[in-house]
């Protein structure tokens, strides 16, 4: 069901525990106000509209002043839209409906984010026909490619775009296209999942890499990336990065 009444009691369960599934929109309406009867109807469109992937909770506030006052609500009508748990957008007041789809189309994927998700080639590059600068779709896209050989279109893709994947992939693709540098042996590793082996021989081979310096240090810093923040042997590498680099 694309829109359900809430109250103090169900609150938590319909609304904050649900959110973390599918996004929830709060409206905050009462009785007396005749700005909310303007504005519901058409957050209902919108949430039908959308059956599947948002639920348009009603809470009135007469009936449920708790809620009210926990949300800090102080006009209405308002609007405040819940993901994993957490208000992540709102607006107060009655808007018009153009207003309102482009408010619920924030909270649902678009057809190019739904299509990366799929994660197959022909989604990838479904995806970068209707958004060309879809950054996740032209790395993943190129990953395909490269692991295929096809080391021509995947730089074509990740060439000068942003971000610590894509500019590590142009740059194992330059490194593997030079003549005058060897981290095959690193590389294998990477591929092979043996960070701690990559990292060591990228890392050893960075002082001698010459012009490929930055490269080598792109190659590095996205398999960082990969590890995250936290892991041990991200720690250590970037501590060991820094005193190679400076």
């Amino acid at each position: 069901m694309a829109v359900i009444d809430v109250t103090e009691d169900t609150f938590e369960t319909d609304v904050v525990e649900r959110s973390r599934t599918v996004p929830v929109v709060v409206d905050f309406w009462a009785a007396w106000c005749g700005p909310c009867r303007m504005l519901t109807p058409v957050l209902e469109q919108a949430a039908q509209s959308r059956a599947d992937e948002v639920v348009l909770a009603k809470l009135d506030t007469d009936a449920n002043p708790g809620i009210s006052q926990a949300f800090g609500i102080q006009g209405i009508p308002a609007v405040k839209a819940f993901k994993d748990g957490r208000v992540v957008d709102e607006f107060v007041g009655a808007q018009p409906p153009a207003v309102v789809e482009r408010f619920f189309d924030g909270l649902v994927p678009s057809e190019a984010e739904r299509l990366v998700e799929e994660g197959d080639e022909a989604s990838l590059r479904r995806a970068l026909e209707l958004q060309p600068q879809n950054t996740e779709a032209a790395a993943t896209l190129a990953g395909i490619l490269h692991r295929r050989g096809e080391e021509d279109e995947a730089l074509g893709l990740v060439d000068g775009l942003p971000g610590f994947q894509p500019e590590g992939l142009a740059a194992r693709i330059r490194l593997e296209r030079a003549g005058d540098i060897d981290v095959a042996d690193a590389l294998t590793a990477l591929d092979a999942g043996d960070h701690d082996r990559a990292l060591d021989l990228l890392l050893e081979a960075l002082p001698t890499a010459g012009g490929h310096r930055d490269d080598v240090r792109r190659v590095i810093v996205a398999a960082l990336d990969d590890l995250g923040v936290e892991h041990p042997l991200a720690r250590d590498a970037r501590r060991r990065l820094a005193a190679a680099l400076y």
